[in-house]
């Protein structure tokens, strides 16, 4: 229940309200960590003078987001290994770091590629092919150093 002892009622009538002179207790706002009206009505201010002031600039996005995929469909790849005359095809060499299965391929062809999707695998070793990811390199590479 209020009372009229507050100091609001014990003040009144003395001007500053026991904060000496006049302005010595204004622009401090209710957070004592930053300057008062950044966030609100002198939010202009900071947007035009100084717009580093809460030290953040932008969305930080992940770094994976960023990661380029170069990628081939078994259609492409049918008709470069027309165009190359030959059965075994390097798409590490030509900047393709995957491979994927729209199409159809009816040639047995060895394609050497980082990675391959699974319908890829299938439609390749169906027809009579292989795929090299860096997957069955490793594996390859084991398999030679626990039998020698």
């Amino acid at each position: 229940m209020p009372h009229k002892l507050r100091k609001t009622r014990k003040h009144r009538g003395s001007r500053t309200q026991g904060w000496g002179r006049i302005g010595q207790h204004r622009d401090a706002g209710s957070r004592p960590y930053r300057k008062v009206g950044r966030h609100k009505h002198k939010w202009s201010y900071i947007q035009n003078v100084d717009p580093n002031y809460f030290n953040k600039s932008g969305f930080r996005s992940p770094k994976a987001l960023h990661a380029t995929v170069n990628v081939l469909n078994i259609t492409k790849l049918a008709e470069l290994a027309q165009a190359a005359n030959t059965t075994t095809i390097d798409l590490t060499a030509m900047g393709y770091t995957k491979l994927l299965g729209t199409g159809k391929i009816d040639k047995a062809l060895t394609v050497i590629v980082p990675a391959c999707s699974d319908a890829a695998a299938k439609k390749i070793e169906a027809a009579g092919g292989k795929i090299i990811t860096e997957e069955t390199e490793e594996a390859i590479a084991e398999d030679s150093g626990e039998s020698q």
